[in-house]
């Protein structure tokens, strides 16, 4: 069974100390490969070093919605310079989040904007953080010339949103929420009236650790991945198997990574 974790925070320094043992962990379970994302600029370069040092690591580069703030034209100038190297498959995490405000939501909406504007140029997909912005993502999203292709990263929305990301053509990522007893209900509902050809499994890792291993770990990782796939097959009556190839190739294919099975 192959594994693709799409969103991760590799660069997190809860894995300095045993990174090559995260890694082996994953590829020991079938993860097989792995999307290390940034939100800032250091963390841009960071993941960048560490999907070069790693032959089955991919890195996103981009502007974290609570780091608005401190974004600037240089910055994005310095992050853009990343995308040169072979191994940055997309742009992101970005978007908006109006929960925990760490950035004005004037800042939040100029960066997006102006990032979305980047990643149609470099022709990346975009993933898409978005937490609590009423609508206000998707009405962004409409109003550009040209429509982004990518992801809307550990989807938390209502199903009038979900069915207008899918419209535009987005796809659906689902983390380990989903195998949570009572937050995870409505996203259970949800993920039947996600296309399979749409959907993808990530852990957001070091956060949002899924059942069981949230019983005895606290920090979430590229391996427990496999565990958000058997909770999905579980909710969709798939075979696990069937399934994880479908999210594999859903993955690759956005992505642009060859893909032998496709």
């Amino acid at each position: 069974m192959k594994l693709f974790d799409s969103h991760c925070h590799l660069d997190d320094r809860s894995f300095q100390k045993d990174f090559d043992s995260v890694v082996g962990r994953a590829e020991s379970v079938g993860v097989q490969k792995i999307m290390a994302v940034g939100t800032t600029g250091e963390s841009s370069g960071q993941v960048v070093s560490i999907a070069e040092a790693n032959e089955n690591i991919y890195a996103s580069i981009g502007i974290h919605p609570h780091d608005a703030k401190d974004c600037s034209e240089e910055k994005l100038r310095l992050i853009r310079a990343l995308a040169k190297s072979m191994k940055v498959r997309a742009w992101g995490e970005i978007g908006l989040d109006f929960n925990r405000m760490h950035s004005p939501m004037a800042d939040q909406e100029k960066w997006l904007i102006r990032q979305l504007e980047i990643a149609g140029e470099l022709e990346l997909p975009v993933i898409f953080h978005e937490r609590d912005s009423d609508g206000r993502l998707l009405e962004i999203i409409k109003t550009l010339s040209k429509e982004p292709f990518g992801v809307v990263h550990c989807y938390s929305g209502n199903k009038a949103e979900l069915e207008q990301y899918l419209d535009l053509g987005l796809n659906i990522g689902i983390t380990g929420i989903l195998t949570l007893k009572e937050r995870g209900g409505s996203l259970r509902d949800l993920v039947r009236f996600i296309p399979k050809n749409r959907l993808l499994i990530e852990t957001d890792a070091p956060y949002l650790t899924p059942t069981p291993e949230r019983n005895k770990f606290r920090r979430n990782e590229p391996a427990f991945v496999r565990s958000v796939l058997l909770k999905l097959a579980e909710v969709l009556d798939e075979d696990p198997e069937s399934l994880a190839e479908k999210t594999w190739d859903n993955t690759c294919r956005l992505f642009h990574i060859d893909n032998p099975s496709l």
